[in-house]
C-alpha cells in the first residue's frame, strides 16, 4: 500500500496564511516559554525577598511580578535617598574647605599674632 499524502503535505503546497496558522501555536508555546523562564528567573533572584514577605507559600506569576515590581522601587528609593546623603556630605565638605581657604586667606592678609594664627589652624584642621 504507498504511503497516504493526505496528513503529510509538502511545505511548498501551503499557502502562506496556512503556514502561519501551523506555525502559530509553536511561536505561542516558545513565548509563554519565555515568560515562564524570565518569571521563575526572577523568583529564584529574589528567592530571600518572597520568603521574607510570604513565607511558605506557593507563589502565583502574578504575586512574583508585583513582588518584583515592589522590590525594585523600594530599592530606587533606597539609592535615591544614598545619593542624596552622599550629596550632601560632599556639599558639606566642599563650604567647609571653601570656608577654611577663606580663614587662611584672611589670617595671611591681617597681623595676627604667630601663636593664635597657629592653635586657629589647628583648630580648623580637626
Amino acid at each position: 500500500m504507498a504511503p497516504s499524502t493526505v496528513f503529510m503535505e509538502p511545505d511548498n503546497l501551503l499557502t502562506p496564511k496556512e503556514k502561519n496558522k501551523l506555525r502559530k501555536p509553536v511561536v505561542e508555546k516558545m513565548r509563554r516559554d519565555r515568560i515562564n523562564s524570565s518569571i521563575e528567573q526572577l523568583k529564584l533572584l529574589l528567592e530571600k525577598e518572597f520568603q521574607r514577605h510570604q513565607p511558605n507559600s506557593k507563589l502565583e506569576k502574578a504575586d512574583i511580578l508585583e513582588m518584583t515590581v515592589s522590590y525594585l522601587k523600594q530599592q530606587s528609593q533606597l539609592q535615591l535617598k544614598r545619593s542624596f546623603h552622599k550629596s550632601s556630605q560632599f556639599d558639606f565638605r566642599e563650604g567647609y574647605s571653601r570656608c577654611l581657604q577663606e580663614a587662611f586667606h584672611f589670617l595671611s592678609l591681617h597681623k595676627v599674632r604667630t601663636e593664635t594664627q597657629t592653635k586657629l589652624l589647628s583648630h580648623f584642621q580637626k
